[in-house]
């Protein structure tokens, strides 16, 4: 048993004439290690508010709207940034949203929503696809700061209280009643005669 272990051993420590394959295990882990930081690193950034905002599609539209919400000023001073809406916390969801999220980059690359008419036109769209997304995800990111578990209906007016223990009853999802909550509603919309809470 120990001449296999040594015979191992020195396959480990001599695999190549030029190099060892410890030599090359250590190089591969602390590559690997720099270039996981180096990537997740750079996916942290973008979900940042300053990220978001940084074209002016973003800076000028939709921010704009999130300023006068409860989600960016409120009472108890906690704001709720783009990215605790937009992308999931996880890292499978996150890496997924990610990806989808070229296709709003293709959108500014080939102008597609480069001034506030184009943007309007669009924005229904745009608003259907992101409620389908959270609806699919049953309002995940909502509910990383929001859950029916979690709500005082005591504390809540008669008619939320009555609605929220319909949407418990009926498995509905946040987006399906709270579709302006952060951004002014799209024109020509289906609306919903319950769906500002």
């Amino acid at each position: 048993m120990a001449g296999k272990i040594s015979t191992l051993w020195g396959k480990l420590k001599k695999p190549s004439a030029k190099y060892s394959l410890i030599g090359l295990l250590m190089t591969g882990f602390i590559s690997g290690i720099l270039f996981w930081g180096g990537f997740n690193t750079g996916m942290e950034a973008t979900n940042t508010m300053d990220f978001c905002i940084s074209c002016h599609e973003m800076h000028d539209n939709v921010y704009q709207e999130y300023k006068k919400t409860i989600h960016y000023s409120n009472r108890t001073g906690v704001r709720a940034a783009c990215s605790d809406c937009h992308v999931p916390k996880d890292w499978t969801h996150k890496v997924v949203r990610k990806i989808q999220a070229s296709r709003e980059v293709w959108g500014k690359l080939t102008g597609s929503i480069d001034t506030k008419e184009k943007f309007e036109a669009k924005r229904l769209v745009l608003a259907e696809r992101e409620w389908a997304r959270m609806k699919a995800a049953d309002s995940r990111e909502c509910r990383n700061c929001h859950s029916f578990e979690g709500m005082d209906t005591e504390k809540q007016k008669m008619r939320g209280a009555k609605m929220h223990k319909i949407a418990q009853e009926e498995k509905q999802t946040c987006i399906d009643c709270h579709k302006g909550i952060a951004h002014t509603k799209p024109k020509g919309m289906k609306e919903d005669t319950d769906e500002d809470l």
